[in-house]
């Protein structure tokens, strides 16, 4: 991985008028929930939509490209991420405005729980469980982030994207491809807005709901800790946190990485967990759940960038395949 400087200097005039925050050598432990990770070899922050499909059309379409949006539901390695990361400012892709009776326009950046809060204010019902998702809308519509009986692609009407070259596409519902914590969008494109529908309910209505939303994450989940919320999606006709308790891996640690003893399908960083800690402990779990139930439990959590060399983490540690 070449200097994030040096990479900046190769593009130089093509980067010239851009708007956004250009930064090499990003820390990105300092952008993920987990507070662990390696460094960004360089991360651009785009002003607005304009300023990324100039940014687009600048980078050749060699250099990697990775797309990050708050970090809370992502594992970097301790290796670091090749090319260039591109997270979505608040500022230019936060917003959230209501465009119809039951209709909502948001910005990839804009956190759920500022989703749930619009609809909330108009009268919006079926916004609810945004409220107890700690992401925000780009991160969302790329994994169908449900929670309470709720799905995004449960909202969503059609989404506003760019390409790779810089070129608007607007995907449908039915183009997203939803399934259960996934879609079915092609992955080089960035989201920068959606329109999501809901229907017309009571104000008070939505609001107990909502404090039901916060009431269950407190109760039952480590909100607290840093963490990056579940880690493995649920099997069919089951849960990821039975089967881990199942096979003894409540409170597991390996270095400074945990299972929470709370909610055992939450890994946790307990002060001094690298990545690789974070993801070892990940696929001991994994290994475990396989030996003691056969069930192969797949990550729910994004895991991006490159190993550190020698410190290579197998999927279930290389073994039971």
């Amino acid at each position: 991985m070449m200097n994030g400087q040096a990479l900046i200097d190769r593009l130089g005039d093509r980067l010239a008028g851009l708007r956004g925050r250009m930064t090499p050598n990003a820390e990105m432990d300092k952008i993920t929930w987990f507070r662990a990770g390696g460094l960004a070899e360089a991360l651009f922050q785009p002003a607005d939509e304009e300023d990324l499909a100039a940014f687009l059309k600048a980078v050749p379409e060699e250099i990697p490209l990775t797309i990050v949006g708050v970090g809370s539901n992502l594992l970097v390695r301790d290796g670091g991420i090749p090319g260039f990361v591109v997270r979505l400012s608040a500022k230019g892709f936060g917003e959230a405005e209501v465009i119809s009776p039951i209709r909502i326009r948001a910005g990839a950046a804009t956190p759920d729980k500022r989703v749930a809060a619009v609809a909330l204010e108009a009268g919006i019902g079926g916004f609810h469980f945004y409220h107890g998702i700690p992401g925000a809308i780009g991160g969302a519509l790329r994994m169908n982030a449900g929670a309470n009986g709720v799905e995004t692609g449960e909202r969503v009407v059609e989404v506003r994207a760019l390409d790779r070259k810089g070129n608007v596409q607007t995907l449908s519902n039915a183009e997203m491809g939803y399934a259960y914590r996934h879609s079915a969008a092609p992955t080089g494109l960035i989201f920068t807005s959606a329109v999501f529908e809901g229907f017309a309910e009571d104000k008070a209505a939505i609001k107990a709901a909502m404090e039901a939303v916060q009431n269950h994450r407190e109760t039952v989940q480590p909100i607290r800790e840093k963490t990056g919320g579940s880690t493995f999606k649920n099997p069919e006709g089951t849960s990821a946190w039975k089967e881990i308790d199942k096979a003894g891996c409540r409170g597991l640690m390996i270095g400074g990485a945990q299972m929470s003893p709370m909610h055992c399908n939450f890994m946790i960083n307990t002060g001094t967990a690298t990545g690789y800690d974070l993801e070892y402990l990940g696929e001991t779990v994994r290994a475990r759940v396989l030996e003691h139930s056969g069930i192969r439990l797949q990550w729910e959590i994004k895991r991006i960038g490159n190993f550190r060399s020698g410190h290579a983490v197998q999927e279930f540690l290389g073994q039971l395949l």
